[in-house]
């Protein structure tokens, strides 16, 4: 029988970007939801916590590009018989529909 030898040596990983360790205290809520989703995608708690943030961080950019609200007007009226005058009063109608989503408490986007 032949004996492998194995000789381990130690190589240092190069980094090209800085890692800082961040500290998360979570509801009940969450941590069953980020158990949950850990065990669907197999991903690593913080690999979904870095997903997270990267799309919350691009949907913010996205706001800041022209015309991002025409986005929360259509398909905002569903009544085949609503307003007529969309075009005139397209600021009027975006109004109500965010002031009606702040008082439902739901984000604004």
């Amino acid at each position: 029988m032949q004996r492998l030898h194995l000789s381990w040596v130690m190589v240092k990983k190069r980094v090209d970007r800085v890692r800082e360790p961040v500290q998360v205290y979570l509801d009940v809520q969450d941590a069953t939801m980020l158990a949950g989703l850990v065990e669907q995608t197999g991903l690593a708690k913080a690999e979904l916590l870095r997903r997270g943030l990267r799309q919350l961080a691009q949907q913010l950019v996205d706001k800041s590009r022209p015309g991002w609200s025409f986005d929360l007007l259509v398909g905002a009226i569903d009544d085949p018989d609503g307003p007529t005058d969309m075009s005139e009063r397209h600021d009027e109608y975006l109004a109500e529909i965010l002031e009606e989503r702040i008082r439902r408490g739901a984000r604004p986007d």
